[in-house]
């Protein structure tokens, strides 16, 4: 006895699915649209449909009454039924068949076998380009289903009717070039669309990890100033009792208390940053840079090539350690994107010391576009933003009117060290 054919089995299984679906619980929309975002783009195409369905339409109404003298009162529903889907096949595909089917099916019974082919050839036409439609969006299995149904449900009952075999298998091949043409173009689009979908997530990514970067680089920066206030309240309060003389009890222990508070914070706070910091970041211990500096990134900026003016306009005064390095980090990376997309441009550099902000501003004149986003392993607009958010300040960060770039920051001063 021969055991039946698994494959076979599950051929058999896919393609009644196939049907099913067709008939019964396909997904009645396009997993893709053939219709382009822009209006100006989509509009005649719809124009060109909706032209196509009149007049499909209007000929199968006429050739069924004037060729095949239809009755009007059955020909003017069985035309709109054959070919007026057409209209919303795009956006309802699956819909869009079902009426055209039923229409042609019926046509089948109301002619009764009369004349070489039963439906006007318009009516082919609009089915063929709903079978089109239907091709591009459904999915595979029930696009098979629906070539299954049109073929079993459509042309064997003309071809029991009277239609000629050898005809219906031409139709047979038609309607199967018109569902493999529209299922390759729906699978490239769904490969096009999973692909800019996919583009879209990297590039979000990749700035959730810039930000990430950017904090985590901040967070050692600050690390390094804070550590260094820690450890002058610890050997302040460890020297307070050998430098006053005649200190009482509960003042020693005062001052030993804040000692040991000071340590414990600096290890933790040492443990917690150590975390974030990269295996080549661990033997960091350069003091962090602030505007004290800025003659060297003007020289530097100068020597890449730029031709770089500095001003500082008012009063210093002492700064805030995060204010005074965030500061020279705009500045530097600045600096760097007028070497890197403006090569000998021009660039003006301008720290304002204001009443209640420091401004810091950087100006090009040179064309180019805009900067890229950190990627990790530098600042970019990414960090600017991310450091002065973190003071409550104001960045504003674009191309100048004609040519060139600005960037404009605004940090508040905050409680000085």
């Amino acid at each position: 006895m021969n055991e039946p054919d698994p494959s076979a089995s599950a051929g058999r299984a896919r393609l009644l699915a196939g049907v099913r679906s067709a008939l019964l619980s396909g997904r009645d929309g396009p997993a893709v649209t053939l219709l382009p975002r822009r209006l100006a783009l989509r509009l005649p195409l719809l124009l060109l449909l909706a032209g196509m369905t009149i007049g499909f339409t209007g000929g199968s109404i006429a050739i069924a009454i004037e060729v095949y003298h239809v009755k009007p009162g059955l020909a003017a529903p069985l035309g709109v039924l054959q070919a007026a889907p057409l209209i919303f096949a795009v956006r309802w595909p699956l819909a869009a068949w079902r009426f055209a089917t039923a229409g042609l099916l019926l046509t089948v019974f109301v002619r009764h076998g009369a004349g070489f082919m039963p439906w006007p050839v318009t009516a082919i036409l609009a089915l063929v380009v709903i079978l089109f439609f239907t091709g591009v969006g459904a999915d595979r299995q029930t696009t098979v289903g629906v070539g299954a149904v049109t073929v079993a449900g459509v042309l064997a009952p003309a071809v029991l009717f009277g239609m000629p075999s050898w005809f219906a298998m031409i139709l047979t091949g038609i309607a199967g070039v018109a569902l493999t043409f529209g299922d390759a173009v729906g699978g490239r689009h769904s490969a096009v669309e999973e692909l800019r979908r996919r583009e879209e997530q990297h590039r979000r990514d990749l700035a959730r990890q810039a930000v990430l970067e950017e904090r985590a680089r901040i967070a050692r920066e600050l690390h390094d100033v804070v550590a260094h206030h820690m450890s002058v309240i610890a050997m302040q309060a460890e020297a307070a009792p050998y430098k006053i003389p005649d200190l009482p009890d509960a003042a020693k222990q005062t001052f030993g208390v804040v000692r040991d508070a000071a340590r414990e914070a600096l290890t933790e706070t040492r443990r917690v940053v150590g975390l974030l910091r990269s295996d080549d970041e661990g033997a960091e211990r350069a003091p962090q840079p602030g505007l004290d500096r800025l003659d060297d990134l003007v020289a530097a900026a100068r020597r890449a090539g730029l031709s770089v003016a500095a001003a500082v306009v008012g009063m210093p005064r002492p700064l805030n350690a995060g204010v005074d390095l965030s500061a020279y980090r705009i500045v530097q990376e600045s600096l760097s994107n007028a070497a890197r997309y403006a090569p000998g441009s021009q660039v003006h550099v301008e720290v304002k010391y204001g009443a209640d902000a420091l401004a810091v501003s950087v100006t090009d004149d040179g064309a180019r576009g805009a900067p890229q986003e950190s990627r990790g392993g530098g600042h970019g607009l990414v960090g600017m933003r991310e450091r002065v958010t973190m003071l409550g300040g104001r960045l504003d960060a674009g191309p100048r009117d004609g040519a060139g770039w600005s960037v404009a920051a605004e940090l508040p001063y905050g409680d000085p060290d």
